[in-house]
């Protein structure tokens, strides 16, 4: 800080501001770089795990219709026959709602059997049908 003092024999005090407001620019910045900055964003909960216990919701089971190399049908490994197929398929597919069929034939089936199972399961009511062959 300096002072000037005037020519003539009375004293003025001048005071020079110019280092004091370097310092405190520089005193400014640094409590800016130091003091912590706090984001803003959404509130967001994390998942919570399930109480412990046995779980009582129903687990859906497949139902898987199955045609042997000698073209026997099975609905999960209970024999049936192709007259009673569609009535037992609206009526197992009534009442759980689900409406994905898994149809099993063997390899040494030819294609015209799986294709009137799957005939058969359109008639019936359901829209999906998973393929998938047996040893």
């Amino acid at each position: 800080m300096a002072m000037t003092l005037s020519v003539r024999g009375d004293r003025q005090a001048d005071i020079n501001v110019t280092p004091l407001i370097d310092v405190l620019l520089v005193l400014l910045i640094i409590f800016m770089v130091i003091s912590p900055v706090q984001s803003q964003g959404l509130k967001a909960l994390a998942p919570q795990p399930a109480p412990p216990g046995p779980d009582t919701t129903p687990q859906p089971q497949d139902i898987v219709i199955t045609v042997a190399a000698n073209g026997a049908l099975e609905i999960n490994q209970e024999a049936v026959d192709m007259e009673t197929l569609p009535a037992r398929l609206k009526r197992i597919f009534e009442v759980r709602g689900n409406t994905v069929l898994v149809l099993r034939g063997s390899k040494e089936l030819p294609f015209e059997s799986v294709a009137r199972v799957i005939d058969v399961a359109l008639g019936a009511g359901l829209d999906r049908i998973a393929l998938t062959a047996t040893p």
